[in-house]
C-alpha cells in the first residue's frame, strides 16, 4: 500500500509529494481542477486549494474531496514525473 508521506505547496496548483516507498514527484493538479463536480469548484481558489493535509496517507480537503494516494502515485509514475526521494533532498 502506498501512502503520501509529506505533502508541500509547490505553488501554481502544484503539490511536491513523498511517498512511502521513498518516492517523490510534483503532482500538477490544473488537469483535474478543469473538470466539473462541486467538490473542485472550491480548490480553483488557490488560498483553498493551499489548505490540503494529508489524513490517513490521502491528500485531503476540507471541504471532502479526498484523493487516493495510490492513483496519485500510478499518474505520476505513467507520466515519468516519479524519482527516488533522496533526489528531492539535493534538488
Amino acid at each position: 500500500m502506498i501512502d503520501i508521506v509529506h505533502a508541500g505547496y509547490a505553488g501554481d496548483f502544484v503539490i511536491s509529494l513523498r511517498f512511502s516507498d521513498d518516492t517523490a514527484g510534483d503532482y500538477d493538479m490544473k488537469p483535474t481542477l478543469e473538470g466539473s463536480g462541486s467538490l473542485l469548484g472550491p480548490l480553483r481558489d488557490e488560498g483553498y486549494f493551499n489548505g490540503f493535509f494529508l489524513d490517513y496517507g490521502a491528500l485531503c480537503w476540507k471541504n471532502g474531496l479526498e484523493l487516493a494516494p495510490a492513483m496519485i502515485h500510478q499518474r505520476l509514475e505513467e507520466a515519468g514525473g516519479l524519482y527516488r526521494a533522496e533526489k528531492a533532498a539535493s534538488a
